[in-house]
């Protein structure tokens, strides 16, 4: 059951230290540099790539580009998360993921599995995945914070505004930033309570889930904030619609202002990014971060 914390109690707990290091089994990545996670979609309706990948040998092919291009980790989903989706069933969704996760158990370093479902979660880190990559953050299911707990896993808890076929109807809030930030905190307590440390967390606030444009810009120029929670903080920007809402581009059009939400939210706090485009986007930051340290001699 998800532990509810006081608005109040929220503030009285904001000076955790940063995080400085994300831990998923046997993987420990440092967060003093950026971390490349690149999407892979096995699915036949994904918004950006839907269809693609959703045979074994395209999937592999397109993991091991990835790495090569310079991905840290492979995130691996088989239900769409787009706006106005239907779920899946648990076994349409193994019959998806499985024979991928299978031929890329002994090809990776660090795979995560993005799923909601227990069932999922338990078969993918069973096969040898690091993560996983929880859209609800842990709203859905509670216990798979005690399956994560149980492998030593990463998990990472991303705040939605209802469901993905519900949450772009009309998203309001009262206070964002704080009904997020108090949102994220209740997950992160209640992982931490099934045995994870917060080593092994990252919280992700959710870009384009339950958000208007506003909402989206705001976060993520309010990135910093979210370190408070004492774990890594992720960005999923890629390819979004609120890009074609400002400047207005088909999905695969999309890569500049992609491009520019990735550096904002590097610039304001975030240490993991999810992508589609694992080169551009690790060569934009690599450069960022060159100007960023150059001297002035």
């Amino acid at each position: 059951m998800m532990a509810k914390i006081r608005e109040d109690d929220f503030w009285q707990s904001i000076t955790i230290p940063e995080a400085t290091e994300f831990a998923a089994r046997e993987h420990r990545f440092s967060l003093k540099r950026p971390i490349i996670m690149g999407i892979l979609n096995v699915t036949p309706d994904s918004f950006s790539d839907g269809g693609k990948y959703n045979q074994v040998g395209a999937a592999v092919a397109r993991a091991k580009a990835m790495i090569q291009e310079g991905a840290d980790i492979i995130d691996i989903g088989g239900e769409s998360s787009r706006p106005g989706s239907s779920p899946v069933s648990s076994s349409e969704e193994l019959k998806r993921v499985i024979p991928a996760l299978k031929a890329l158990s002994n090809e990776l370093e660090c795979i995560s599995i993005d799923t909601v479902k227990p069932e999922v979660a338990e078969a993918a880190l069973d096969i040898g995945a690091a993560i996983i990559n929880d859209i609800s953050g842990l709203r859905q299911a509670p216990e798979m914070a005690d399956i994560a707990a149980k492998y030593k896993a990463g998990y990472i808890l991303m705040h939605i505004q209802g469901t993905p076929r519900t949450m772009q109807l009309n998203p309001q809030y009262g206070n964002l930033l704080d009904e997020i930030l108090l949102w994220l905190k209740e997950s992160v307590h209640t992982a931490l309570q099934s045995g994870l440390k917060r080593e092994n967390l990252v919280v992700d606030p959710g870009i384009g889930f339950g958000k208007t444009v506003a909402h989206n810009l705001f976060l993520i120029q309010q990135m910093q904030a979210f370190r408070s929670l004492g774990t890594a903080v992720m960005l999923g920007a890629s390819r979004k619609s609120f890009i074609q809402k400002l400047s207005a581009a088909e999905v695969d059009r999309r890569l500049g202002g992609s491009i520019a939400a990735l550096l904002s939210a590097w610039r304001n706090g975030a240490h993991i990014f999810r992508v589609h485009d694992v080169f551009e986007s690790r060569q934009a930051l690599q450069i960022a971060h060159a100007i960023e340290a150059a001297n002035n001699d």
